[in-house]
């Protein structure tokens, strides 16, 4: 699975290391003192290293829970968010990790606790709901069965009933939820493109009904689960296919019990895209024309929004308008 796990040599007796290196056994483990000295090396090939990424156990100082970016969740509670990875076990070729990052090695912060204990001192000193959304860095769940991270946040969130976790994912991993008791305020967000997108696109994703699947599953125990459609990328009959996508999803779960559902379109920061496009210099997504507004790349043919209203109309019909959003 990992080519290699290196490790922060202060972090090697920490219990839940020991536990990951039990499982990997055949596999070498090289210390290392800061995860920097591996992950920020220069000359790094995110590409090449795609191939055969590394697992990196390290300790994340300074701030672990930050303020939410502005547009980016479903409803308008103070939120933050924080991640327990950096990168993913994914390839999808829109994602702007590749572009942020120079290493595609795996990052993994073992020091659970510490942001354990910064998510409380942000429930606590606030008077009003907060949300706190895990997947920006990473997919959440897609490394659980080595990290764990289920089985340590859920319970923490289950203290606290005001504070909403939202774990976004492409992910099939969902032993660990199965195996809980669901709680009310932490939702399962898996985020979907079209068939056509996925097979294009979305390299080493499980497949959208091995994704809708786990969703019903998890619906029916009672988690609350949410969808995310995006990016939305307006190539082909972007319409029809998220007309059979809408279909098919719709068949398995039920529209009136989901968190919410949201859509989004393809961006990211402009010295992310430029790094990509040299990345893949060949790849057709990235001759499509873009604008740039203050640093931020977006595709223009999103300037002409029809096609997003049709979706939009489409997706009404299966569910309440009170539980949509567009993410910004």
């Amino acid at each position: 699975m990992f080519s290699a796990i290196y490790v922060e040599s202060n972090l090697k007796q920490q219990p839940r290391v020991e536990q990951i290196l039990s499982r990997f056994s055949e596999t070498p483990v090289i210390e290392c003192e800061r995860y920097t000295e591996v992950f920020n090396k220069k000359a790094q090939n995110f590409r090449l290293q795609k191939s055969a990424p590394a697992l990196i156990i390290a300790e994340k100082f300074g701030h672990k829970v930050l303020a939410s970016p502005g547009g980016y969740g479903f409803d308008d509670s103070q939120s933050f968010y924080f991640s327990h990875m950096l990168n993913c076990v994914y390839d999808c070729r829109y994602c702007f990790l590749q572009g942020m990052y120079s290493s595609a090695n795996y990052v993994m912060f073992a020091n659970y606790e510490d942001f354990a204990a910064e998510i409380v001192e942000k429930i606590e000193a606030s008077n009003s709901p907060t949300v706190f959304y895990s997947g920006y860095d990473c997919d959440s769940l897609a490394l659980e069965p080595v990290s764990g991270f289920v089985d340590f946040f859920i319970p923490l969130f289950k203290r606290y009933p005001q504070a909403t976790l939202e774990i976004r994912t492409k992910s099939t991993q969902i032993r660990s939820l199965s195996n809980l008791e669901p709680i009310s305020n932490c939702v399962i967000a898996m985020s979907f493109t079209s068939e056509k997108a996925s097979e294009k696109w979305e390299h080493k994703v499980p497949s959208i009904d091995k994704r809708i699947q786990a969703l019903r599953k998890l619906q029916a125990q009672g988690w609350p689960v949410a969808i995310r459609f995006e990016p939305i990328i307006n190539q082909g009959d972007v319409v029809e296919d998220y007309k059979n996508l809408f279909a098919k999803i719709f068949a398995e779960l039920d529209g009136n019990k989901l968190h919410s559902v949201s859509t989004g379109q393809f961006r990211m920061p402009q010295n992310y895209h430029k790094k990509i496009v040299s990345l893949y210099p060949d790849e057709p997504l990235f001759a499509l024309e873009v604008k740039n507004d203050d640093g931020m790349i977006s595709l223009r043919s999103d300037e002409q929004a029809d096609y997003l209203k049709a979706i939009e109309a489409d997706l009404f019909s299966y569910i309440d308008k009170q539980r949509y959003y567009r993410c910004a």
